[in-house]
Order: C-alpha cells, then structure tokens, then sequence
C-alpha cells in the first residue's frame, strides 16, 4: 500500500496530525506499538487526572463542613478509584 502520510505514534500529537491530513485528502497510516492514544491516554495525563479528580473529591468530602454540609463515615476505597481511572481511560480511547 501506498499512503502520503505515515504518522508514527497516536499519542496528543500524532492522532491531531493523522485527523488533519486525512481530512486535507490525504491517505495517511497510523503506526502506534501498544494502544491507540499512546502513553498520554492510557498510562499519562488521563489516567492522572482521573486519580486527581479523585483525590481532590476525597479532599472535599473530607471538609465538607466548611460547605455548610454533613457527612459521615467518609472513606476510600483505592481499588475503586485505580479502576475509576482505568475506566476513563479506556472510555475516551473508544
């Protein structure tokens, strides 16, 4: 096969770039050696921001009281949460 462009990598950068040349007319490939999305959507940013979301929901729970509200038996549950981010992930790479 023959193609214009071949994008190496599908990660923040390279599925932008693969999008516009297809859309330019461009026959364009994308090569990517695990997971399309690359390190930022499966393993990076994502996932860590999900962890951070959280975390900072956990911080909020924990002082609820300064909202004006109560609440009690506040806890965490760290395989939940390590598979709320995994979830994210996975749905943004559909």
């Amino acid at each position: 096969m023959k193609y214009d462009v071949i994008v190496v990598g599908s990660g923040p950068g390279g599925y932008v770039t693969a999008i516009r040349a297809s859309q330019l007319g461009f026959k364009t490939a994308v090569v990517e050696k695990e997971n399309l999305g690359g390190v930022c959507l499966n393993w990076g940013c994502i996932p860590t921001k999900a962890l951070l979301k959280s975390a900072q929901v956990y911080d909020y729970l924990k002082h609820v009281d300064a909202y004006g509200l109560k609440a009690e038996a506040i806890d965490k549950d760290f395989e939940a949460v390590i598979k709320r981010s995994r979830g994210v992930a996975e749905g943004m790479s559909k």
